[in-house]
């Protein structure tokens, strides 16, 4: 009889573990079919419908990518959560340009430029490009925004009519290059940085070693960053139909003007015709509603988001002859591309695919890259190879990143595009090897063994770097260095000496490389698509143009806390841990931390060409948001 109660307990017990084990697997069926249900929905839903006489509103939002890359599951909860997209791929903008410029029920277009966080200079032309075009049809474009970011305003100066809000800014500053320098950081912590490159410009390591910038890099910097900056201002005049003069004045002159203006930056703006009018939001629904007539449905003008507009008109190529294009976005890394990166396999794996696929006739490599591991980039260059040994051609397309490992994979193409303010070159090799030798001795902490011999234990963090492994590592930098210049020579039919002297690790815009011979021409994407066609005896007028990509699968990673004991059992958590900073934080930086750790923790295969050629813009508004919804 005394058993009983521990029967019953077992029992009961085994009841209780039965009916959870129960209720966990409905709750995760109803949440993947919810789930499920409501991304088909969001993915597909309900046929477009374009009405006659409305307005494209056209609304880039986020970071403007190349290749959207973000993944799919945070991007999914994001846009659940009602956050606007964090990417915009820059050929949806172009696409949708593209298609409206012919199409008779877009009577005008409206650039909403609230919400570009990033975008660049590379692809600020091709979007300049694109909103010229669309008004050669003879339609009218309008640009508001509450206030004009430095890249939200060059497109908006290519506009008919520029309005802002009463109580907004044009804030333009220029284009620079900071960077922080942290040997004093190093020798208080008592880090041993070894630092080994080929290149006297070779800029990205000088953080490690010095604690300013460099009378060469300060000389290359200041070049690229003058081009750059004389083709923004250049395009802003000529779109507002002003001098150069008064654009630079604006900048140089802002703080006084707007002292003169009593602390009125819009009224700046409006003096100095940056500005066509101000007014308030309902003021310019109701301007814009005078053209396109005004929504039933809501106090606005009559309108389709572009995203909405290019479901209804966009279709998949027919040709059964096509130019493939391949993206190469974000630090060059071993293994797979994530957000941010771009992965030696996947690429180099699609570059495979095109060549093997009958339907592909061309393939234009697309590179918007500071570079990375020497490895990967070797990686993606022979697959470029490959593809030609199939007597396929290849043109690069660079936009605004080709640099170091970028270049590596971009010298073997039959022919290189480049806009003038690409970023390119930076022909050089670098190796880091951090040891921690003397932080340890700081807490009483010392290494000493034995090996079989010298490079036994040589290459460790723990202990100082022997003359014996620095010799081997220069050696393999110098080696390394004389191959990327080999490669170059090769690729772009020049003397080995010639290419040397341009290389150095140093780094040019667009244009210079042009004049130097590492880029074939100056031109943007849609002029690599037709040079890719010619080459490949197709149709150059209207090529049928295929984009690969690595597939992007919904994870349902989330529902990891519902396998854990009932007690643990946090929905909440599970979801909303996606809606935090961290998913929308994701950004190019992490391309560069991921490479810095690998190169730090020995996981990365080989040395590091890469470019740390990022430019200083925007500031006041880097952390600008995208909104949610497509109605302005």
């Amino acid at each position: 009889m005394a058993k009983s109660p521990n029967l019953l307990r077992r029992f009961f017990g085994a009841i209780w573990t039965l009916f959870s084990v129960i209720y966990k697997l409905v709750v995760i069926l109803s949440v993947l079919i919810v789930v499920g249900l409501i991304y088909m929905g969001m993915k597909g839903g309900a046929p477009v419908t374009v009405q006659d006489n409305v307005a494209l509103v056209w609304h880039p939002a986020g970071m403007v990518v190349e290749q959207n890359d973000r993944d799919p599951t945070e991007q999914f909860f994001s846009e659940l959560a009602g956050d606007g997209p964090m990417q915009t791929e820059l050929r949806d903008l172009t696409d949708a340009l593209e298609y409206a410029r012919d199409d008779s029920r877009i009577r005008m277009a409206v650039l909403w430029l609230d919400a570009l966080a990033y975008a660049g200079p590379a692809q600020l032309e091709e979007l300049r490009v694109a909103i010229n075009r669309f008004k050669e049809s003879g339609k009218r474009v309008v640009a508001y925004a509450p206030a004009y970011t430095q890249r939200a305003y060059y497109l908006a100066s290519q506009a008919d009519e520029v309005l802002m809000d009463p109580m907004g800014m044009v804030f333009l500053e220029g284009y620079a290059v900071y960077s922080n320098y942290y040997p004093g950081l190093l020798d208080k912590l008592g880090i041993n940085m070894h630092v080994f490159q080929a290149g006297e410009y070779k800029s990205a390591v000088e953080p490690f070693q010095r604690s300013d910038m460099s009378d060469a890099a300060r000389e290359a910097n200041r070049a690229w960053l003058d081009t750059l900056w004389g083709k923004y201002v250049g395009d802003v005049a000529a779109g507002r139909g002003i001098s150069t003069e008064a654009v630079n004045n604006y900048v140089e002159q802002f703080v006084d003007r707007l002292d003169e203006a009593e602390g009125d930056p819009a009224q700046v703006a409006l003096a100095s015709e940056l500005i066509d009018e101000l007014m308030p939001l309902q003021a310019v629904r109701e301007r814009i509603g005078s053209t396109v007539g005004m929504a039933d449905e809501h106090e606005s003008f009559r309108q389709i988001d572009f995203r909405r507009y290019l479901k209804a008109v966009r279709k998949n190529p027919s040709s059964s002859q096509q130019v493939a294009v391949v993206t190469v976005q974000g630090s060059i890394v071993p293994g797979e591309s994530s957000e941010g990166t771009a992965g030696g396999d996947t690429v180099s794996d699609l570059l495979l695919d095109a060549r093997d696929d009958d339907n592909v006739a061309a393939v234009v490599l697309r590179v918007d890259s500071p570079g990375g591991g020497i490895y990967p980039s070797e990686q993606i260059r022979r697959a470029v190879l490959q593809v030609q040994e199939a007597g396929k051609p290849v043109v690069v397309s660079m936009s605004t990143l080709a640099a170091s490992g970028g270049y590596w994979i971009s010298a073997p193409a039959d022919r290189i595009f480049a806009h003038d303010t690409t970023i390119t070159g930076s022909i050089g090799v670098f190796g880091i090897f951090p040891t921690f030798e003397n932080t340890l001795e700081k807490i009483g902490v010392t290494t000493d063994g034995v090996g079989t011999t010298p490079l036994a234990g040589a290459v460790r963090a723990d202990r100082p770097l022997s003359e014996t492994v620095h010799r081997l590592i220069e050696l393999i930098i110098s080696k390394d260095y004389q191959q990327f210049v080999g490669y170059v020579a090769d690729g772009r039919d020049m003397e080995r000496e010639r290419v040397h002297e341009i290389a150095q690790g140093r780094v040019w815009s667009g244009l210079d490389a042009a004049q130097l011979g590492l880029v074939d021409e100056i031109g943007g994407f849609e002029q690599a698509v037709t040079a890719a066609a010619q080459a490949a005896g197709l149709d150059a007028e209207n090529p049928a143009v295929r984009y690969l990509s690595p597939p992007r699968e919904f994870s349902f990673a989330f529902l990891a806390p519902f396998t854990q004991s009932l007690s643990q059992f946090d929905l909440a958590r599970a979801v909303l841990g996606y809606f935090g900073g961290g998913a929308a934080d994701v950004n190019r930086a992490n391309g560069d931390l991921q490479w810095l750790e690998q190169i730090s923790s020995g996981q990365a295969q080989g040395m590091a060409s890469h470019c740390l050629c990022v430019m200083a813009a925007d500031a006041p508004f880097a952390r600008q948001q995208a909104r949610a919804g497509d109605a302005l």
